[in-house]
């Protein structure tokens, strides 16, 4: 990796061994940034307070080697990235405003892709993740990742249906606590419904009522009317001297007729009196039959206007708003209402069928997680056993040869009437990830009873037993490096050059790369890093440097005893490095 203007670092090259690299320097030397610089490359979080005070941003740089068929070197190659002789380069920028950009194999890439690539690269183990393991949430996910397959293959299942009965249980609750909404407003449109049925309206019956109201409401005029205009088109039979329209028009006919041969134009305003006179003749022949059958009828109007009035009534109630605010004016409007009123209606009445198919499903799917949940406790306790006589065998490689480690699952039992399922004959609480409680506890010495290792460890003894947990996982991760950042806080003596002779073991068969303050660990490390800080008076920079030979016996010597120079420190340190060379 190489890092520029990140916190206290100026520009440095951190060169890893393919082995164990441990890195070492003083308190706030900027041990911690290569942690970060590393987190970056993985997609961690960028912080604008990492810049370094003066700089436009801060750059880290880094060279991972992968397998042409890896899942990261495929990953990427879906991204546009290229590999460089089977190395992935990647690198990060984080400005002083806060951007953050990501490039892998010389392609802009997002961030998120840095995490993806990480998950199969990197598995980072630091003091923070202790913390967490002591949380019983964090243990039961610890043991999971153990498990692999065995418990991962279930939970898939099982969080599918916990997932499912999530969402039946929510509209379930939704319907019930509903069902009095539902109901009042199922009477409504009920009530509504009823009202417009028993007046079955027709499309379009407004429209002709209203008109056949009007030709009843002016029957008088309108028969005076017509029996006027058909005396003037037709005349009067007890006036013969009278003159009408038809008669006229026949005379002027009859006139340019005589003489139509003489001029074709006079001929064309003869053939259009003809066709007057014919068409007056209609008009006045529709004129007699429409007097002779218009009629005053009192009764049919009040029929008409009644009906009209019901009609209204439905409009007045379930017409539309239009969209100015008024009411719809025709029948039609209801009608449509009555259609959506009906079809909601069917859907408020179906939710009782609902209520009914949605129980049975609930009861249905945690019937299923219950037998899921057994599949996963069996898994669990199976894996348990494993995962307990793995830890409690890197304690005995960790100076606690009579510490035993077991993890205890169970179940908290909860009222059969309560939301529960039932595993193993008992009605228990459950959750996203089953219904197991997963703890790890420790009984340091023989005759102790077992606790949490919260409460059943000193200080030291849980930094070991934090420490086992993650040579475990380390042990079961997939990922070719691993990052422990000071998880040996907390050891000292014997206890400590045997954390160093088990990480020096596990770097055996993966890259194993250690943030920490004891010489006892260092001394084992294939490759010794120190970050050295100097002062020049306002700015201050970090360095990191590969120490050999003469140079990483005066850094042991100073982790060991504060001092560089001290002869029994420095014969101590010798002897440190003799023990991890022979592994004695």
């Amino acid at each position: 990796m190489r890092i520029r203007s990140l916190g206290v670092i100026d520009d440095a090259v951190v060169e890893l061994s393919p082995g164990f690299t441990a890195v070492t320097g003083e308190t706030g030397a900027g041990k911690t940034m290569v942690v970060t610089s590393l987190g970056l490359l993985l997609g961690g979080r960028a912080d604008p307070a990492l810049v370094r005070i003066g700089a436009k941003s801060a750059v880290v740089e880094g060279r991972i080697g992968v397998g042409p068929r890896t899942p990261a070197a495929i990953r990427a190659e879906e991204a546009g990235a290229e590999l460089d002789d089977g190395a992935l380069l990647i690198s990060r920028t984080v400005s002083a405003e806060g951007r953050s950009r990501a490039h892998v194999g010389g392609r802009s890439v997002p961030v998120g892709l840095l995490g993806e690539l990480a998950d199969d690269l990197v598995a980072v183990h630091g003091q923070t993740d202790q913390q967490g393991l002591l949380r019983p949430a964090r243990q039961r996910q610890a043991l999971d990742r153990y498990a692999g397959d065995a418990v991962t293959v279930p939970l898939a299942g099982y969080t599918a249906a916990h997932r499912r009965l999530r969402a039946v249980t929510a509209e379930l609750d939704e319907l019930i606590t509903r069902a009095r909404e539902r109901s009042q407003e199922a009477d409504l449109l009920r009530f509504g419904l009823d009202e417009i049925a028993a007046v079955e309206p027709q499309p379009g019956e407004d429209a002709e009522l209203a008109a056949e109201a009007e030709r009843l409401g002016h029957a008088e005029a309108l028969a005076s009317a017509a029996t006027a205009a058909h005396t003037a088109l037709a005349g009067n039979p007890e006036d013969p001297e009278g003159v009408d329209g038809t008669t006229l028009v026949a005379g002027a006919h009859r006139a340019l007729e005589a003489v139509r041969g003489h001029d074709q134009e006079l001929a064309a305003l003869s053939d259009r009196l003809g066709e007057i006179g014919i068409l007056m003749a209609d008009v006045a022949g529709e004129l007699a039959g429409y007097a002779d059958n218009l009629e005053s009828d009192p009764l049919r109007l009040a029929a008409v206007e009644e009906r009209r009035a019901a009609l209204n009534h439905l409009t007045r109630k379930y017409g539309e708003y239009g969209e100015h605010g008024e009411y719809g004016k025709d029948i039609a409007a209801v009608l449509a209402w009555s259609e959506r009123s009906a079809a909601r209606l069917a859907e408020l009445d179906g939710d009782d069928d609902r209520i009914g198919e949605l129980t049975a499903e609930r009861d249905a799917l945690r019937t299923e997680l219950g037998g899921l949940a057994q599949a996963l406790t069996d898994a669990r306790t199976d894996s348990a056993k494993r995962f307990a006589d793995a830890v409690t065998a890197e304690l005995a490689e960790l100076a606690m040869p009579h510490a035993r480690v077991t993890v205890e699952i169970r179940q908290t039992e909860v009222p059969e009437d309560a939301d529960g399922i039932e595993v193993g004959g008992r009605t228990v609480a459950y959750g996203p990830a089953g219904a197991d409680e997963v703890e790890l506890l420790l009984a340091p010495h023989p005759g102790a009873p077992p606790r949490p290792i919260a409460k059943g460890a000193s200080g030291g003894e849980l930094s070991r037993v934090m420490l086992a947990v993650e040579v475990v996982f380390a042990g079961s991760d997939p990922v070719p490096t691993y990052l422990f950042d000071e998880v040996d806080a907390g050891v000292g003596g014997k206890a400590a050059v045997e954390v160093g002779r088990r990480l020096a073991r596990l770097a055996k068969s993966a890259q194993v790369v250690v943030v920490t303050h004891l010489p006892q660990v260092a001394a084992f490390a294939d490759r010794q890093l120190l970050v050295a800080k100097t002062h020049d008076g306002s700015v201050t920079r970090s360095g990191v440097t590969v120490l050999e030979g003469e140079e990483r016996v005066r850094e042991l010597s100073r982790m060991l005893a504060g001092q560089e120079d001290s002869e029994t420190a420095r014969a101590h340190a010798e002897e440190l490095l003799e023990t991890a060379r022979t592994g004695g």
